[in-house]
């Protein structure tokens, strides 16, 4: 009897003195004064407890979890933290980990913290921000900021990885069962494991606190009905994450029933960044700053670009700079026309559209253009090179070099990119590779009438057939109006 007391007391002792979830089902990971149950690899002096928070800093180390909660290892869980950075600053979460004593952790995946870090060498700038599922869905917007604490959660059920930042949700990536990983990603994959913070650098500074673990049922079957991404496409746009290729369309509509929330999951399944587009000018709702200010502040917060297509040539009468300045970047066409006899006419509109003499008609079109690129305040010119229906069996003949380079040499003189359109399948690959010689930069683009946004599969094909790299792209700053 005396041996089974004994038994009894050491299993009280156990597992009554052992870590326990809140009423909610969450474990704290980290006690708030020490870095007990945590094991640093090479740098162990880059991380210290100032003020109740872990505080990275220092040449590149990993600080692993390896206390009580579940022995350390999660498969299925929700994971959160609160994250505040330093100007420019760079870290990040890993899980489904294990212990190295150098380098960085080849096993599991990585959430990034990034909102203002710049690269040393600025031909390899780090456009990849806070939440990002490291090369694999990459998120190239932030809208939390340095200085002021953020919550950072991540939650994997099954093969389905999701991250928030401060309840944004920002990917939403659905590992298939044969994922594309470069050689020394291999074991980015999910499995299980810990969880790790990251030391970037000396010259980062990032805190950490309330680290905390809700695990889930490791045998638990998670249902998913969301379309599946086609396999090639999801295999050709995690390779171009992994080299960090800045996958975006810019040309986004919340038209034919789309509602932001719909074409934000889209991106989020697809992995390409989206910049919602609303048409503003004469034609159009929005025709003046208060308009404009409406809008801004009715899609400010939402993980998204926000842009400005702007319409006619009259738009840069209707809307102060200032106003114009809110959006994160403008973009026209020519597809609002005005003729020889100087009357508008909508090109994608044939009955509007007369053309006696072609050859004449591309030469006033060509100098509409570049008149345009010259003296409009836009970053990106959209439907390049569009023509209108009757015209278009013929684009190779009247596109023809001289008119190309035209357009060319005024994008390059004023720096304005070029778009790439999937929906028109716009320029041909022999106008963006002579545009790529000159150092035109290029964006990607939908210009949807309705919720079908595709996986901008021309786009995709001129990456390949035209030699584009992330060099090539023009990537537009948020600006967090909020």
């Amino acid at each position: 009897m005396k041996n089974i007391g004994l038994v009894f007391f050491a299993i009280i002792v156990l597992y009554g003195c052992g870590p326990r979830p809140d009423s909610e089902g969450w474990y704290s990971l980290y006690n708030g004064e020490s870095l007990n149950g945590w094991k640093a690899g090479e740098h162990p002096e880059s991380f210290k407890v100032v003020d109740g928070s872990i505080v990275c800093q220092g040449e590149r180390s990993h600080l692993y979890y390896e206390g009580n909660v579940k022995g350390g290892v999660f498969k299925n869980f929700e994971f959160s933290a609160d994250v505040m950075t330093s100007p420019g600053s760079k870290s990040g979460i890993y899980f489904h980990t294990a212990f190295q004593q150098e380098g960085w952790p080849s096993k599991g995946y990585e959430v990034l913290i990034n909102n203002s870090f710049k690269n040393a060498d600025l031909n390899n700038p780090e456009l990849k921000k806070t939440g990002s599922l490291y090369g694999v869905r990459n998120n190239y917007l932030t809208f939390v900021h340095d200085n002021e604490w953020f919550t950072l959660r991540i939650l994997v059920e099954g093969k389905r990885v999701k991250v928030m930042v401060n309840d944004k949700q920002v990917v939403d990536y659905l590992e298939p069962a044969d994922p594309y990983r470069p050689e020394e990603w291999k074991d980015r994959l999910l499995s299980q494991g810990t969880f790790a913070l990251q030391g970037h650098d000396p010259n980062s500074r990032v805190y950490f606190r309330n680290i905390k673990v809700k695990p889930l049922p490791d045998d638990a079957e998670f249902p998913d009905h969301r379309d599946s991404v086609p396999a090639g496409i999801e295999r050709k746009i995690t390779m171009l994450q992994s080299i960090s290729f800045p996958l975006m369309d810019l040309h986004i509509h919340l038209k034919g029933g789309l509602t932001m929330e719909q074409a934000l999951e889209q991106s989020r399944v697809k992995g390409i960044n989206y910049g919602i587009a609303v048409n503003c000018g004469q034609d159009f709702y929005i025709n003046n700053d208060e308009r404009l200010k409406e809008h801004i502040d009715s899609v400010k917060t939402e993980p998204a670009f926000n842009a400005m297509q702007a319409e006619g040539r009259e738009w840069v009468d209707l809307f102060s700079p200032d106003a114009v300045k809110t959006f994160d970047y403008v973009f026209t066409d020519a597809m609002t026309f005005s003729n020889l006899n100087g009357k508008r006419v909508h090109l994608w509109k044939p009955e509007e559209v007369n053309i006696p003499d072609q050859q004449k008609f591309m030469d006033v079109l060509v100098d509409y253009i570049v008149k345009i690129i010259n003296n409009e305040p836009i970053n990106i010119y959209a439907n390049a090179t569009y023509l209108p229906d009757i015209l278009q069996p013929e684009y190779n003949q009247l596109w023809t070099e001289p008119r190309m380079q035209k357009v060319i040499d005024a994008a390059v003189s004023k720096s304005v990119a070029i778009e790439i359109s999937a929906r028109y399948k716009i320029p041909s690959f022999r106008f963006i590779r002579l545009a790529k010689a000159k150092g035109v930069k290029f964006t990607f683009g939908t210009n949807n009438v309705d919720p079908n946004l595709g996986y901008d599969e021309y786009c995709l094909e001129a990456i390949d057939s035209c030699g584009l790299k992330p060099s090539d792209m023009w990537v537009p700053r948020f600006k967090m109006n909020n």
